[in-house]
């Protein structure tokens, strides 16, 4: 069982960046595949950026390719999104996941969710 948990997000202009952190609960952390996925009011939750259990490896969405840029610190449990150059479609609920197999980039490949972090992009 792992335990996500999301912080970092808030509100923030166009053009703006915000780093995002997720924090786990098991030592078993650098065994998972480590995701971010986002959740636009009345859209369907999409796929991010996906990171490889020892962090060499790492695939992005179209919409973000260059603009956003996810880590990890396996020493820490810990995972991130650092967000750069913000737009106001980047407005979502953002969840991070643990999966079992790289590249993870549906959603029903991942085991374990966090409960997300609000991000609000003003134009």
């Amino acid at each position: 069982q792992v335990q996500l948990v999301e912080s970092g997000g808030g509100l923030v202009q166009a053009g703006g960046s915000l780093r995002l952190s997720c924090a786990a609960s098991a030592r078993t952390f650098s065994a998972y595949v480590m995701g971010w996925f986002r959740q636009a009011p009345g859209k369907e939750r999409e796929f991010v950026a996906t990171i490889s259990r020892s962090g060499g490896n790492t695939y992005y969405a179209d919409s973000v390719k260059g603009r956003f840029a996810i880590s990890r610190d396996n020493a820490k449990i810990t995972v991130y999104l650092q967000m750069n150059s913000l737009k106001p479609e980047d407005t979502a609920d953002y969840y991070c996941a643990a999966a079992r197999y790289y590249p993870a980039v549906r959603s029903t490949s991942y085991d374990y969710w966090g409960q997300g972090t609000q991000v609000t992009v003003s134009s």
